[in-house]
């Protein structure tokens, strides 16, 4: 068989196995071993590692990347081989009901079957072994030098970032204790700082690659990106992420949400439009959250290493490095005139989050629902309030049952849309400080030749 046909064989594998894996993330088991190690041992790491080939398999098969190929067609089996005889009770995990509301919670989140449990993760085991298979066809048997750099890199990438909650119980720490994290806090400004070191130091890093490894580089951004922001579809169901404990909080309808597709989908298609509505919509709403995403009356983040802030912190800062980078590294550069279809499609998220958001609310009060317990998924902030005033619900419009405030919503857009271009802006004066530091730099290079 040659290559090529072998390497189309290794992509249907390879494109089968993350479907499988994103199926997956939407039960309550995927992710609920790796916070209990002293249950789950051997098989959690096995799972871990299979996490590292969902980023492996597709760098090699769909990038080209020997390096990825060396390591995951070595290292994948033998995690599959390991979680294949020690998955013991993982395919009956579920989450103790202490309440009615939480039965009912319980219920919806239970719509795939330990059945169909079982097997998706066949199907994603089989696929993973099959792609590694065609990995040594294509590659053989060598390893080239320096493999084991691309595997530590897709191990750390794919952390499971509730493993920390084995070291602490959550219930044990007060709620005035300095590991609190909190709107303006240490921790809050060291969240800041990660945001602005972690995307200096990778625009730092990519520059400096050759120009044609620029994309590609992005693009492991994006699948990172995309594996840690789907670990929460498992958390939500299982042990909660913030104040959301439904699948219904899984739909990418908050702004941040249906930017990690859209900002992926830019690298991974090299669209213009992509990118344009990546850094005009979602990099200023990305960097907006990291000023109030602390609010008690918002957020339930625990401390600084639970799941939830780490969470949060990871993926807002991926997404808002996904966003900015290729406008930053030249792949494209964004006009004011680019910002129509963008305002047009944020237009149309806000519609169709406050549309979902009051669909899911009136389908919780069917189920007798009422009061904390009716679920309010808040997609695109339309139903909580995070401006720092109050909107009165001059007009409104009843839809399932839920009262819709649709002067707050209408604000809530020209809102966002401040922000946006107020992010636009000051990315002109920078580039334009940029541009004249650097001319005066030159200068005085060209000054000291001459005089040398």
């Amino acid at each position: 068989m040659k290559n090529s046909a072998i390497l189309s064989v290794g992509r249907t594998f390879a494109a089968a196995m993350l479907f499988a894996a994103l199926a997956l993330t939407f039960t309550v088991a995927d992710y609920y071993i790796f916070n209990r190690i002293a249950v789950y041992g051997a098989f959690a790491a096995a799972q871990w590692l299979k996490k590292a080939g969902l980023l492996l398999i597709p760098a090699a098969l769909f990038f080209g990347s020997r390096r990825c190929a060396d390591c995951a067609k070595y290292v994948i089996p033998v995690a599959v081989l390991i979680s294949a005889f020690t998955c013991g009770g993982f395919f009956g995990i579920t989450r103790v009901a202490d309440t009615d509301a939480q039965a009912i919670y319980n219920s919806i989140n239970g719509f795939i079957s330990p059945e169909a449990h079982t097997a998706l993760f066949c199907i994603e085991s089989v696929c993973m072994l099959a792609a590694c298979g065609t990995l040594f066809c294509l590659y053989g048997f060598g390893v080239a030098p320096g493999s084991a750099k691309a595997l530590f890199a897709a191990i750390a990438a794919s952390l499971p970032l509730n493993i920390f909650e084995n070291f602490f119980d959550a219930d044990k720490i007060p709620e005035d204790s300095f590991l609190m994290f909190r709107n303006f806090s240490v921790w809050h400004f060291a969240a800041v700082a990660l945001l602005a070191g972690a995307t200096v130091g990778a625009y730092m890093f990519i520059r400096r690659r050759p120009e044609s490894e620029r994309r590609m580089w992005l693009c492991a951004v994006a699948g990172a990106l995309l594996l840690q922001y789907h670990s929460k579809d498992s958390m939500v169901m299982g042990d909660g992420y913030n104040i959301y404990t439904t699948v219904f909080s899984c739909l990418p309808l908050f702004i941040c949400n249906i930017g990690v597709y859209t900002a992926s989908l830019a690298v991974f298609t090299n669209k213009k439009a992509l990118y344009a509505t990546s850094f005009f919509v979602h990099a200023g709403g990305a960097l907006t959250v990291f000023l109030y995403f602390g609010r008690d009356d918002m957020s339930d983040y625990g401390i600084f290493c639970s799941y939830s802030i780490l969470y949060f912190c990871a993926t807002h800062v991926l997404l808002f490095m996904l966003c900015v980078l290729p406008a930053a590294l030249g792949l494209y550069k964004f006009t004011i005139r680019q910002c129509i279809l963008p305002l047009i499609y944020y237009f149309a998220v806000i519609v169709c989050a406050s549309v979902a958001s009051a669909a899911v609310t009136g389908y919780s009060y069917s189920l007798g629902l009422t009061g904390e317990d009716a679920i309010l998924p808040n997609y695109a902030f339309t139903q909580v309030n995070p401006l720092p005033f109050t909107v009165p619900a001059l007009i409104t419009l009843i839809l399932w049952g839920y009262e819709i405030n649709i002067l707050y919503v209408m604000g809530l857009y020209a809102v966002y849309v401040g922000i946006f271009f107020t992010f636009y802006l000051l990315y002109r004066l920078y580039m334009q400080a940029y541009m004249r530091i650097s001319a005066a730099v030159a200068r005085m290079r060209v000054r000291a030749r001459k005089a040398a």
